[in-house]
């Protein structure tokens, strides 16, 4: 019976130099991917609460801002009409020209009443005549009725007829001072020193006292108001306010956005509110006063107008990465609680300041307000806070870990 030798087992030094450098590898690879995976698993374990950057707030002072609708309006305006009747015989202005207060603007024919101041001036002249005589009449009885040479109501009735005859002289001469006075307004002159508007009436054109229509319109532009229209309630919740304490007057500058979404470039200010209520809209009417040398703003335009009209003294400026908005629509921030906690806390930021929101409600002074990793945070999760803005600091790789901490930044 013939017994076989068993087949020799090589060691790995008398394999081949491929095949041992394979063997090599593969152990080299598994003990790596085992230390990889329990490093990698460390790492995860200890990542630790989200890092957020947070400031501190205080209470400061900011204008509340209120943005309304207005109209523009002219400073001055006034109806050219005439003062007497007649035709007119000439127009001495430039239809859209400025005019000066006192500049003749239409000839109305003058013969009438040139005629009519004639004939009082020589009524008074009679009148005056006659007085002298009735005067002059009256001295002379005078002592002839101390001697009775005359009866004494003869004196009394000459001394009667002398007085009437001041009166009639007195009654003459206002009547040339009207005549004088409708002669002088045959020349229609300019009330007022503004931009003139289009001639309604022609050369001869007959024209009365009391007709309906002006001959013109004269509106002076600069200045030029701004009627602006505010709510009656939201007026009322500001006196109420400033009553309180809560808020203080502002000052009265207004600015202007045109229709066609352009500022303006001058600040106006607040002439003064109406202390009635419109009945129709429930509105308030606050009139601003404007430069308007250029003419740029044209009675009747449609602006907006943006101006504060109180300080709140005790408000909190937020930036606004910091508030968010839930789905009903409430503004939201995130502080820092006891234990490092995120607390989500309802605001009320209805205005943007720059880049901060003007929050009036839900913060107290000194609260650490989380403006920045806000996206990562949750309500009443533990969180790392780190001041804001605070840079990033990165270590050196650590031995055989190779791993790099982060400091708070």
């Amino acid at each position: 019976m013939t017994v076989r030798s068993p087949t020799p087992v090589r060691s790995l030094k008398t394999l081949p130099v491929p095949l041992t450098a394979l063997a090599a590898l593969a152990l080299l690879s598994g003990c790596g991917q085992s230390a990889d995976q329990k490093q990698g698993g460390g790492r995860r374990g200890q990542s630790g609460p989200p890092e957020v950057g947070y400031v501190v707030i205080q209470q400061t002072s900011v204008p509340i801002m209120t943005e309304l609708a207005g109209r523009t309006t002219a400073y001055q305006s006034s109806e050219v009409r005439p003062q007497v009747s007649g035709v007119i015989h000439r127009r001495f202005f430039t239809e859209g020209a400025l005019v000066r207060k006192g500049q003749p603007l239409y000839q109305i024919d003058p013969s009438l009443y040139r005629a009519a101041t004639n004939q009082a001036q020589a009524n008074l002249a009679s009148a005056a005549a006659n007085a002298e005589a009735t005067r002059v009449k009256a001295e002379r009885y005078k002592p002839l009725a101390d001697m009775e040479a005359v009866a004494k109501q003869d004196y009394t009735d000459a001394l009667a007829q002398a007085r009437q005859a001041d009166a009639a002289v007195a009654q003459n001469r206002a009547a040339l001072d009207t005549a004088r006075i409708n002669l002088r307004f045959t020349t229609v002159p300019a009330p007022i020193t503004g931009r003139i508007g289009r001639s309604l009436f022609t050369e001869g054109a007959l024209v009365t006292t009391a007709q309906t229509d002006p001959l013109a319109t004269i509106q002076r532009l600069d200045p030029i108001y701004v009627d602006i229209q505010q709510s009656s309630a939201d007026l009322l919740a500001l006196r109420r306010q400033l009553a309180s304490g809560g808020q203080a007057p502002a000052s009265a500058d207004v600015r202007l956005k045109l229709e066609d979404g352009s500022d303006y470039g001058m600040t106006g200010t607040v002439e003064f509110s109406e202390v009635v209520v419109n009945e129709a809209t429930g509105t308030v009417t606050l009139r601003a006063r404007f430069p308007n040398p250029q003419g740029l703003l044209l009675p009747g335009m449609f602006v907006r107008a943006t101006f504060a009209q109180s300080i709140d003294t005790s408000a909190f400026l937020i930036p606004q990465p910091a508030v968010a908005r839930d789905p009903k629509g409430n503004a939201t921030v995130y502080i820092v609680g006891p234990g490092n906690k995120a607390i989500q806390r309802k605001v009320i930021a209805t205005q943007a300041v720059g880049t901060n929101w003007v929050v009036t409600s839900g913060l107290n002074p000194g609260d650490k307000v989380i403006v920045q990793g806000v996206g990562k945070t949750k309500p009443n999760i533990v969180v790392r806070p780190v001041p804001a803005s605070k840079p990033e600091e990165i270590k050196a790789p650590t031995g055989k870990g190779r791993t790099s901490g982060q400091t708070k930044g």
